[in-house]
């Protein structure tokens, strides 16, 4: 067993004033810490630039008890190519869609009445709006799908080597998807399978799916990789943050290249504590940005 924690999904953005009004002004969500950097990530946190790069957490809530959003900003990149890894972020909320039409951002309806609506964020990423209440206490975000070539293959992995844990009464109907968590199903994953032979495309836009555990876990996660003939993208490493907590983490694949990161605990509660000056830091270096037009 792996004694785990969902932490973030990364997505990666063009235009950073336009990504974050749709987070913060359409979505509701709240940024919790801003970080700048001034070259690339030793773990291609911000993909495979070397230059100067920014990092936005923003969510329901503290890292500590919600599942978050990760914005990596490439300074001078304006957009990025999507493919087809990416299914959904799914989140609960009866007023997103009320907030997005008023907005402008067109609201697709998908399949049955009851299911959840489908809005774009200015990159294309697809959030997937149930308009339902949020109980108190709990976390809006729901899950984050991605699309698999070979539902079988990808469940022996995530499953069986990571042991991720089926979760029974949120898997849907179909047999072409899985739900999987480590926490009873309050955060899960989701893997949908695309059609017969259509090939899966990350692109450049490609994200990456994170998770804590404790520091001593780490070496056994790389052990059980490399035993069943697995990716490690990069193997056991520390990184730096200025003027914060050092973390460790390894990088992994999965069969369809989907990137997941295992982040030690000890060292991410530290670096996570949520910073009250970030979203006024985070305004600042959007009002200065060279590379974008407001």
């Amino acid at each position: 067993m792996i004694a785990a924690r969902a932490l973030h999904y990364v997505f990666k953005i063009g235009n950073r004033a336009k990504n974050i009004q749709f987070f913060r002004e359409i979505l509701g969500m709240k940024v919790l810490r801003h970080e700048e950097f001034t070259q690339g990530c030793d773990a291609a946190c911000n993909g495979p630039y070397d230059n100067r790069w920014s990092k936005t957490m923003i969510g329901y809530g503290p890292e500590a008890s919600h599942f978050v959003i990760e914005l990596t900003y490439n300074y001078g990149v304006r957009e990025y190519a999507l493919g087809n890894d990416f299914a959904g972020l799914t989140i609960k909320s009866r007023d997103i869609l009320d907030r997005a039409r008023r907005h402008g951002y067109p609201v697709a309806e998908e399949g049955a009445p009851g299911e959840p609506s489908v809005l774009l964020s200015p990159d294309g990423y697809r959030v997937l709006v149930v308009p339902e209440e949020v109980p108190a206490g709990a976390d809006p975000v729901q899950r984050v799908a991605l699309h698999v070539t070979e539902l079988a293959r990808s469940r022996a992995y995530w499953a069986d080597t990571l042991a991720m844990v089926p979760v029974a009464g949120t898997t849907d109907p179909s047999p072409d998807r899985l739900a999987l968590s480590y926490d009873q199903g309050r955060f899960v994953l989701e893997l949908r399978q695309l059609a017969a032979g259509t090939p899966l495309d990350r692109a450049k836009a490609y994200g990456r799916i994170a998770f804590a555990v404790p520091h001593a876990t780490q070496p056994h996660i790389d052990e059980l990789i490399r035993r069943a003939g697995g990716t490690v993208l990069t193997p056991l490493i520390s990184l730096d943050t200025p003027g914060k907590a050092t973390v460790r983490v390894i990088i992994l694949a999965d069969p369809d290249g989907h990137e997941i990161c295992f982040v030690d605990e000890e060292g991410f509660g530290a670096l996570s504590a949520l910073d009250p000056d970030s979203n006024a830091a985070l305004d600042k270096y959007i009002a200065k940005d060279p590379f974008q037009e407001q």
